[in-house]
């Protein structure tokens, strides 16, 4: 072999190794996997892990149209929508929870209605109390005028069993003040539940108690409520109805699979905290067209001792998600 075949076989070996490594280096390198949403079951159905953490989420909502009609007023109409964020992630003082609910009506802007922080049983925040779960199923009480407060309150909760305290900050009521003390406690045996109420009104030196009962019975629920005030507080006196006592009972009658009927009625006794009584009935039938969406109709009669009885309801659809 001469000089000149080895040169030109060493620039040929040089050539393919050059190529070789000009391939490897343009070859593109393969995407990283996408991190997709992930399902978060632990706190129930809805949530997803917010991507690159472990805070599940959960958005919900609705949008409801109304419109009224009575006895004394014209027809009219309103619309609200409700978006509901809720955030949950377990820690070391236990689950840690923040909910938020922005709510609008089409005659008004969109403002915060309930913003709270759970750590525990603990709950803080501009938020719904245990009152406002008082009453029957239907548009026809009206005992409890204030409900939603800033609070600070605990609930131990077991299977069957819960019981609750808290403090609310009543400055912002109508009726005024500066505290009140709630406390909750509620219990379930087989298809029977009960819940006992209680409330104080540290200013006006003034509070009561209330209840609910519910049980299943035939093809549907029955529900019956009674409360009493020892005088006018923060709690139950504002800018609407009010009384000193009241019981009621209500029947949700499921009569198919997607239609609910509930008739119900309710007494209250020294209505605003005067002499005079008032029977109050109401009608509400709702009927699940599918799945996230409802339609509702309800119609309420009131008859007033020394007064003239009026009645008075509204048709209603609503969808949430």
């Amino acid at each position: 072999m001469n000089i000149k075949s080895l040169l030109l076989g060493s620039a040929a070996a040089l050539a393919a190794v050059s190529g070789a490594q000009a391939a490897d280096a343009i070859v593109a390198v393969e995407p990283e996997p996408m991190d997709y949403v992930r399902v978060c079951d632990a706190f129930g159905t809805g949530y997803f892990y917010i991507p690159g953490t472990e805070t599940c989420l959960k958005i919900s909502g609705e949008v409801r149209a109304t419109g009224y009609f009575g006895e004394d007023q014209d027809w009219n109409s309103d619309v609200r929508a409700r978006l509901v964020v809720e955030a949950k992630n377990d820690s070391e003082v236990g689950v840690i929870g923040s909910y938020i609910r922005i709510q609008g009506y089409d005659y008004e802007g969109a403002t915060l209605d309930q913003g709270y922080i759970t750590a525990g049983g603990f709950k803080v925040g501009y938020a719904l109390t245990w009152l406002d779960d008082f009453g029957l199923p239907g548009e026809s009480d009206f005992f409890f005028d204030n409900t939603k407060f800033d609070t600070i309150s605990y609930t131990y909760a077991a299977d069957a069993f819960s019981v609750g305290l808290g403090v609310d900050d009543l400055s912002n009521t109508s009726f005024g003040g500066t505290a009140g003390i709630e406390g909750m406690i509620s219990g379930a045996m087989g298809p029977v539940s009960a819940v006992l109420y209680g409330f104080y009104d540290i200013d006006a030196s003034e509070g009561g108690v209330a209840a609910v009962l519910s049980a299943a019975v035939g093809p549907g629920t029955l529900y019956l409520d009674g409360a009493y005030s020892s005088g006018e507080n923060a709690y139950t006196t504002g800018t609407g109805d009010t009384a000193e006592w009241t019981v009621g009972a209500a029947y949700a009658f499921k009569a198919t699979e997607k239609l609910t009927i509930t008739p119900g009625v309710n007494y209250y006794g020294d209505y605003n905290f005067t002499s005079n009584d008032v029977w109050a009935a109401d009608l509400l039938v709702e009927y699940q067209i599918a799945t996230g969406l409802k339609a509702s109709a309800d119609v309420q009669y009131y008859d007033m001792d020394g007064g003239d009885d009026t009645w008075e309801g509204f048709v209603r659809l609503t969808r949430s998600f």
